[in-house]
């Protein structure tokens, strides 16, 4: 990756208050500041966005009235976007959206407890859902009355699925068996837990999920075989004090494999984890404040200088200047104002 002056960045965002859908920024390096906060398109409930690695197109999940679904965006050359085309079907929309150009779109809905595949077009228009997979089940906790996908993603050998399942504590994988999910493997985690969000190590070895509900992060051995996991460690994201309510959210490692960063919505903090280099497992760091309420989301920049997060309830971004040798993070700017953010991605450099 060259360096870049300017890192352009897009927020998913709830449209329930303020807010009228997809939204812009510009991180300037030299600065260290954020500005240029602008709607990119307008939309309903684009909670999760991803970008393709050619910078050529947006996904967005997207409520459409009754309706929910996937939307297609082109990105022109200054970073706005064109809508190409959506997707939707009646009820809910879904919460989480990934992208393997070479592949498809993946979606994962909460409400439903589906994971969809979608192929692509040319162009990068989407396609209806080519392959629709439900989850049964409940757990333990009153949340888990029944299945909640909570992310999909493919690997980084691109031959499997997995999905994260937070309504029966579970990490599902799948082949596509044409453009058909066939499930191959499952993860029990524990009762309870409510897995969230996954990040795959670089090593493509190891993945690191986020629970929602137990507020750990979850250390797992991946076998590249048979797209099957082994669970390593399990390592809090809270203080041993905190006794309040507190639900994980995004998880992010830097490139380099040695930090994993966790959200944590109540404590309102990211937690820092260093990577053993042997064994792949965690050992805890800091905790960083998000200066606000409910951290939904939050991102490492295309340069691994800066961190953004997203505070849902309080509505503000917030920036950090991290260091790349003990992985610590360092407030710059609190102050950023965009109404209910969920989600931050940055365009690839």
């Amino acid at each position: 990756m060259k360096e870049a002056k300017q890192y352009r960045g897009y927020i998913g965002t709830y449209t329930k208050g303020d807010s009228e859908g997809i939204y812009s920024f510009i991180l300037d390096a030299e600065e260290g500041i954020i500005k240029n906060v602008s709607v990119a398109a307008k939309l309903d409930n684009p909670t999760y966005l991803t970008v393709t690695d050619s910078n050529k197109q947006l996904y967005a999940v997207a409520k459409e009235g009754d309706e929910g679904g996937v939307a297609a965006y082109s990105i022109g050359d200054n970073g706005e976007l064109s809508k190409l085309n959506s997707t939707a079907e009646a009820g809910s929309p879904p919460c989480h959206v990934s992208v393997n150009t070479d592949y498809g779109v993946l979606s994962a809905n909460y409400h439903k407890g589906t994971i969809d595949f979608y192929e692509l077009n040319p162009d990068g228009s989407i396609q209806p859902a080519a392959s629709v997979a439900k989850h049964e089940g409940s757990g333990p906790d009153p949340r888990q009355e029944k299945a909640h996908s909570h992310y999909a993603g493919f690997t980084p050998d691109g031959k499997y699925v997995v999905a994260v399942e937070l309504g029966i504590d579970q990490v599902i994988t799948y082949k596509l068996q044409g453009n058909q999910l066939i499930k191959v493997s499952q993860l029990d985690t524990r009762p309870g837990s409510g897995p969230r969000h996954l990040a795959f190590h670089p090593n493509k070895e190891y993945a690191y999920v986020m629970t929602e509900f137990s507020s750990e992060v979850l250390v797992l051995k991946y076998n590249q075989e048979d797209g099957s996991f082994a669970q390593q460690q399990a390592i809090s994201t809270l203080p041993a004090e905190f006794t309040e309510n507190n639900q994980g959210s995004a998880i992010h490692l830097s490139s380099d494999g040695k930090f994993v960063y966790a959200g944590n919505r109540g404590h309102n903090s990211i937690a820092v984890f260093s990577v053993n280099p042997q064994t792949f497992e965690l050992t805890f760091v800091e905790h960083v404040s998000t200066e606000g309420d409910w951290p939904r989301d939050f991102i490492l920049d295309p340069s691994e200088k800066f961190v953004v997060a997203s505070n849902q309830e309080s509505s503000n971004l917030v920036l950090y200047s991290r260091d790349s040798e003990t992985g610590k993070l360092t407030l710059l700017q609190s102050d950023i104002t965009v109404p209910d953010p969920v989600c931050v991605k940055f365009l690839n450099y």
